[in-house]
């Protein structure tokens, strides 16, 4: 039986980088209380930029969950430096352990699952890991190989006896997302999924972000999800896309799947999409 639009925004997550604290603080009484906030490891940002930005989530009553960058970690000490801060703060509950984009290791760690394997994690406080998913696959990775990766992690998390949540990359096309959602099921991972959606934003910077992540954006799905290739200056937000992935999903066969929103038009605006789009859904009193 399929779920309603409504059951699948409902406990949404989204996504910040260390320099989206003033929109988070602007976006902040829109939110509901505990919401999951993804905070970023970018390459550019430092330990204190990164411990501060998940401070001030939780700081909101929300509930962060700090990013590890396996390639980006030049050593067990830097990875340990950065897991204490986080406890310090209240802020290592959850964290979401992925490769990250240098195609050669600073460190240690090739790949998420090293993080997982060293059990550094349960040492500071985890109680969850959120791993990545690719429904449309990986520009630079093979598809054996991400299916392999995301195996491997689910049987460590399994055996260390860490609860988990895999978190995709955003999609404009519901067909390959539904299709993914079967095959992982299939292979009997069971853990909660939240799929990727982006935010409300200029169709023009969605499509550069569709670009640099590999993600589909030809003419016909472009129409699908609610936009033209051939006019760049309007903005597009993910509501044909919510409502028509709702449509196709069945608890009974396809899990727990919530949502997940990539921010590139900025939290002020996705947060305040949202609501507007949950009263949309809301029935008339």
């Amino acid at each position: 039986m399929a779920i309603t639009p409504a059951e699948l925004i409902d406990d949404f997550s989204l996504e910040m980088t260390g320099k989206d604290v003033p929109g988070l603080l602007e976006a902040a009484p829109v939110l509901p209380q505990g919401t999951r906030m993804n905070v970023t490891f970018l390459g550019n940002e430092d330990l204190a930029m990164r411990t501060t930005a998940a401070k001030a989530v939780l700081d909101q009553g929300l509930i962060p969950v700090p990013h590890i960058s396996a390639r980006r970690i030049k050593s067990q000490e830097m990875l340990e430096e950065f897991l204490a801060a986080l406890q310090a703060q209240g802020a290592s509950e959850n964290v979401f352990s992925v490769g990250g984009d240098p195609h050669q290791p600073e460190g240690p760690y090739d790949g998420a699952l090293d993080v997982i394997k060293s059990g550094l994690l349960q040492q500071y406080g985890v109680k969850n890991v959120s791993i990545a998913g690719y429904p449309e696959g990986h520009p630079d990775i093979k598809d054996d190989a991400l299916w392999a990766a995301l195996e491997g992690k689910f049987a460590v998390l399994q055996e260390q006896g860490l609860p988990g949540t895999i978190l995709t990359q955003f999609s404009f096309d519901v067909d390959p997302v539904v299709a993914w959602i079967e095959q992982v099921r299939a292979k009997g991972i069971d853990l909660p999924i939240r799929i990727g959606v982006p935010g409300p934003a200029g169709i023009k910077r969605l499509i550069t972000f569709a670009s640099r992540f590999g993600v589909a954006s030809s003419a016909g799905i472009a129409k699908k999800y609610g936009f033209s290739l051939t006019n760049l200056l309007g903005t597009a937000g993910p509501d044909r896309f919510i409502k028509e992935l709702a449509g196709r999903l069945d608890p009974a066969k396809h899990g727990s799947v919530k949502l997940h929103f990539y921010t590139f038009g900025g939290i002020p605006a996705t947060s305040a999409w949202i609501r507007d789009f949950k009263a949309q859904l809301s029935p008339v009193r």
